[in-house]
């Protein structure tokens, strides 16, 4: 099977995931390994101290599929990968599960945050470093306006306690984060384009 023509994968409307030939199997194939993937990431995972959330790749993974698979086929794996985890497997960061956890709020954001950068990936936001910047931007922000508040809720820190704890100490793992999207997605079109 062939990757789609250069024209074709160059137009509007589409995300990555659409340059293999459509079908049942392929979005499946797609979704589970979407959540697969964020499982994987998940467990490049750093304590951090003073903080009930590690650092961990598995933000970054979520904002890829997201973006990768479209908003739909984004929110569906990242809700596999919440559910799942939720019911027992152990692929929350530092192979941990269940919905009990101070950092489940991130996860949920997470799932959130994948739906809106799979939606702006179809208008292009994924074609250039400057878009790539303000979906990955947008999409953190995201993670945190829910997963920041959660945290607080879940265990009794003032919201400005959560904010120290959950969102200041991973400011500049994410704008690392947010450069390697920057030059792996535009990459991959140009790629994709010669490739067609």
């Amino acid at each position: 099977m062939s990757i789609a023509a250069p024209a074709r994968s160059l137009r509007p409307g589409l995300v990555l995931a659409d340059l293999i030939p459509a079908s049942r199997a392929r979005d499946l194939a797609l979704v589970a390994g979407g959540a697969a993937l964020t499982g994987l990431a998940a467990q490049i995972s750093v304590p951090v101290p003073g903080s009930p959330v590690p650092v961990s790749g598995q933000t970054f993974a979520a904002l890829l599929v997201g973006t990768a698979l479209g908003a739909r086929r984004g929110f569906l794996a990242l809700a596999l990968y919440a559910v799942a985890g939720a019911a027992g497997v152990p692929w929350f960061a530092q192979a941990t599960s269940g919905y009990g956890m101070p950092s489940f709020g991130y996860i949920l954001g997470m799932l959130l945050a994948a739906t809106v950068v799979g939606g702006l990936a179809r208008r292009g936001a994924d074609r250039s470093v400057l878009r790539t910047a303000g979906a990955m931007a947008l999409g953190s922000v995201i993670v945190y306006a829910v997963g920041v508040p959660y945290l607080a809720l879940a265990t009794g820190m003032t919201l400005g306690q959560a904010v120290a704890a959950g969102l200041v100490p991973f400011l500049i793992g994410d704008a690392l984060k947010a450069a390697l999207a920057m030059g792996a997605l535009p990459a991959a079109w140009k790629l994709a384009g010669r490739r067609g």
